[in-house]
């Protein structure tokens, strides 16, 4: 861990995973068709959104796996065994990643190479932030805690304003106190509401 108590690198991502798989299997089976802060996708979709893009994380390490759905068109429908398809490319992607060198310059990524440190957070960020995104659709606590959200905020720092403007991938930047916690002020670099709920839709 660094001074500031965030986490890195596989750690960081092994710690979002971690979150993501224990949200998807809180989910109550009536709340899959729930709203969610992502737009008008429900809770399948950003789960099937959120297993896609991480999936692509492993392929571009591996150089195999590309999903064939397009991870900015999720399927609204569960999959058969959605707990244990998920759980198959997160273990997938982890392993890709702890093979690599923590020093590595350049990881392929679909956002393109980037440092080791960097690509990770941003693997995370998407696991993480998603995972966040089906918890408060479902009524479950946050996963997003000060550790996660710091790491997390690596890879935002660097990544967000560009995904912003080329992807429209994030909404507009939202202003938060000045005494927001770090995972607030996260979830509003972002553009999302931190205090989103699903009666404000």
């Amino acid at each position: 861990m660094s001074a500031m108590g965030n986490v890195e690198g596989v750690e960081l991502l092994t710690l979002s995973h971690d979150r993501l798989r224990a949200v998807v299997a809180g989910v109550p089976g009536s709340a899959w068709s729930a709203p969610t802060p992502c737009g008008e996708w429900t809770v399948v979709q950003v789960l099937n959104h959120a297993r896609l893009d991480q999936q692509a994380y492993g392929a571009a390490v591996t150089g195999t796996g590309w999903p064939e759905e397009d991870a900015f068109h999720p399927r609204d429908a569960l999959e058969a065994d959605a707990t244990a398809a998920l759980d198959k490319v997160l273990v997938g992607v982890a392993d890709a990643y702890a093979g690599l060198s923590p020093d590595a310059e350049e990881v392929a990524t679909p956002l393109g190479p980037l440092p080791f440190r960097v690509a990770a957070a941003a693997a995370a960020m998407d696991a993480g932030v998603h995972a966040w995104d089906i918890a408060v659709a479902t009524g479950q606590a946050s996963p997003l805690d000060d550790a996660l959200a710091g790491g997390i905020r690596l890879a935002a720092d660097r990544l967000a304003d560009h995904l912003r403007d080329a992807f429209g991938v994030f909404a507009a930047a939202r202003e938060v106190p000045a005494e927001a916690g770090r995972a607030e002020a996260l979830l509003a670099f972002l553009g999302r509401d931190p205090h989103w709920t699903p009666a404000g839709t």
